[in-house]
């Protein structure tokens, strides 16, 4: 019996079943949910939507789907061919499963900052790792990583760079994803959205849907202590995929409304008061949002609903954000850092 005539005899679905060709198929359609544990102030309702529970641990598994099946719809990127790409971590790892669906090879360009759990799980998955180890002009290694891409392009017979700051399927994705779900979830107008910071792809996907069902909505983009996407000096930086140490080509900033820089500590301290309060397992991003809430909470008009974007879960960060002996380091840098401003 042949190979093809085997598979004819392989149990197939029966008509009116929920069966997913593939774990990506199970991307999006993430839940929203009340935070009133956290947020107990009278007047004022939190609501997150847990990006954390995309099957990649991400909503980066939108944008790494989107881009790569439609360039690979649209002929950009070829069947069998290596997609390269600079990733701290969630968009490397989402990346890679798409690859791995879609028979494509990545080689995922990383530094010395990316968590052991990521670089693991990156190589499990089949992509290829390459470590820069020189940091950057700007005291970081985004640009040193994408110096590295670009060679690697140049080596690589046609291989594709994904680009996720440059790429305007970035912020596609997130429109016709976590936007067009929100509009569909929520019947009473938001009246603010906090969303973290990197490519910006996120936020402006989001919001662009938000502000067509709901225009009165106020966008508040929750940026990295050291990072440069606004403007502000580049810094040290220590907890992955929130910030960045150059702007990225999609930023428009006119389409935020405000600014809110949270540091390592503040991002920790939130994620350990989420966990302990809703039992919600979130990375460090999230925790910067939870605390960029907290900040605006005694501006916030009686009766303002927050929607709040958690991107990815906690695995990830057990060796910072949830360890003890970081945050008492951290703790202390930011201390000895206040003392020599005074």
């Amino acid at each position: 019996m042949t190979v093809k005539a085997a598979a004819n005899l392989a149990p197939q679905p029966v008509s009116g079943e929920s069966v997913r060709e593939s774990v990506f198929d199970c991307v999006g359609n993430t839940p929203v949910v009340a935070l009133r544990r956290l947020f107990s102030e009278p007047g004022i309702e939190v609501l997150a939507k847990l990006e954390l529970m995309n099957p990649g641990g991400s909503m980066k598994d939108r944008s790494a789907r989107y881009i790569v099946e439609a360039g690979l719809a649209d002929g950009s990127i070829r069947p069998g061919s290596t997609v390269v790409e600079s990733s701290s971590g969630n968009f490397g790892i989402a990346l890679a499963i798409a690859a791995l669906i879609h028979g494509l090879r990545l080689v995922c360009v990383i530094d010395p900052k990316t968590t052991s759990a990521n670089v693991a799980l990156l190589r499990r998955l089949g992509a290829t790792v390459e470590t820069v180890s020189e940091p950057d002009e700007a005291g970081g290694y985004l640009h040193t990583r994408i110096r590295r891409v670009k060679e690697l392009v140049d080596e690589v017979p046609g291989s594709v760079w994904i680009n996720q700051y440059a790429n305007e399927r970035n912020w596609q994705a997130f429109y016709h994803g976590i936007g067009a779900e929100l509009t569909q979830q929520l019947i009473r107008p938001p009246s603010y959205l906090f969303a973290p910071v990197s490519t910006t792809g996120s936020i402006l996907g989001c919001s662009r849907r938000l502000r067509e069902r709901f225009p009165d909505i106020r966008v508040i983009a929750v940026d990295a202590v050291g990072s440069v996407i606004f403007g502000n000096a580049p810094g040290p930086r220590e907890i992955p995929g929130i910030g960045s140490s150059r702007v990225p080509e999609l930023l428009r900033s006119e389409e935020i409304d405000d600014v809110v820089h949270i540091d390592d500590v503040e991002s920790a301290e939130a994620c350990r008061d989420l966990l302990s309060t809703e039992g919600i397992f979130a990375g460090g991003s999230s925790g910067a949002v939870v605390a960029a809430i907290r900040r605006h909470l005694p501006t916030l008009a009686p009766g303002s609903r927050v929607l709040a974007i958690f991107p990815d879960r906690g695995d990830r960060y057990l060796g910072l954000v949830y360890d003890d002996a970081w945050l008492e380091r951290m703790r202390s840098v930011r201390t000895s850092a206040e003392t020599a401003a005074r």
